[in-house]
């Protein structure tokens, strides 16, 4: 059974009102609205940097730690969020980890769709391997469209022959913009977070008018041999849960060590929500377990 702070939480979340085809400005500041409610905790420093164009920040906990990197992409359906508005959980997993992340602050959409968050994924990795991160020390890990952007950002690097990461991490991941998984229809007298029709609204506004399924875009219809180990985090109250048991599913016929972990009763990206959540920490001690077995830190 769930702690009283989760129920506290969607109690909290279901009471926000409905609002319908809200302007994509609204939806930004609503979402930065929220994070401002989970401030980053004070050891934890923030650095704006260009990531050979791409906008981004260090985010570091431990002074002098250089390895391993958490190169962190944040969710928001490709159309809203920033690294500001994940500073909390990304900083929280710097600490359980002992790491230090590079948060990107990709193109979104409507403005900049499909491919564009694609390519900033690829630039900021290859900026970090130009700045001497051996690609053994490094984890792609996100949360919703950040997850399905770490994936997608994995495969471009495979098909193109880098290096790959040691690792990969992702939270509540949107793999499949077609929307065609049973729990979009099962889930949603659930899911307080995500609802069919905005997820949709989101994907459009993405894929514009490219292919709904390009690989690339919805990693579930991708060639997914030799993709390093992942995690997958997941809650069953989740319209998204079969974007990830779908993945996890075809990855594992593909040969790709996948550790996919289904949360009981857990909510879309349930570990932002960790300075109030204990079941977020319990996520955040885990895949700082995952970086730990799997990413090389000679420091």
């Amino acid at each position: 059974m769930a702690s009283p702070e989760f129920y506290e939480l969607v109690k909290k979340l279901r009471s926000r009102p409905p609002e319908e085809n809200p302007p994509i400005e609204r939806l930004r500041a609503g979402f930065e609205a929220l994070s401002r409610q989970f401030p980053p905790p004070s050891n934890a420093s923030f650095e704006t940097i260009d990531a050979a164009g791409v906008p981004a920040e260090w985010v570091s906990v431990t002074k002098g730690k250089q390895l391993p990197v958490i190169l962190y992409f944040h969710g928001g359906g490709y159309c809203i969020g920033s690294a500001k508005t994940h500073r909390d959980l990304v900083a929280r997993m710097c600490i359980a980890a002992e790491a230090r992340a590079l948060s990107v602050d990709y193109r979104l959409a409507p403005e900049n769709p499909f491919p564009a968050a694609v390519h900033d994924g690829v630039g900021a990795y290859r900026w970090l391997r130009s700045q001497g991160v051996p690609a053994k020390s490094i984890v792609v890990a996100g949360d919703s469209a950040g997850g399905g952007l770490a994936l997608a950002t994995l495969l471009s690097l495979k098909q193109s022959g880098d290096e790959l990461p040691a690792a990969g991490i992702c939270m509540s991941p949107v793999t499949d913009l077609a929307k065609e998984g049973e729990s979009m229809r099962t889930k949603i007298h659930l899911d307080p977070m995500v609802q069919p029709k905005s997820s949709t609204a989101y994907a459009q506004r993405y894929i514009a008018d490219g292919d709904i399924k390009a690989p690339l875009a919805s990693p579930l219809y991708a060639e997914l041999e030799g993709l390093p180990p992942l995690l997958v985090l997941v809650g069953t109250w989740e319209v998204l849960l079969d974007d990830s048991t779908r993945f996890a599913a075809k990855a594992n016929a593909a040969g790709v060590p996948v550790d996919l972990e289904v949360w009981e009763e857990m909510i879309h990206i349930w570990p932002f929500f960790a300075a109030v959540l204990p079941e977020g920490r319990q996520a955040i001690e885990r895949m700082a377990a995952f970086i730990k077995n799997h990413v090389a830190s000679p420091n």
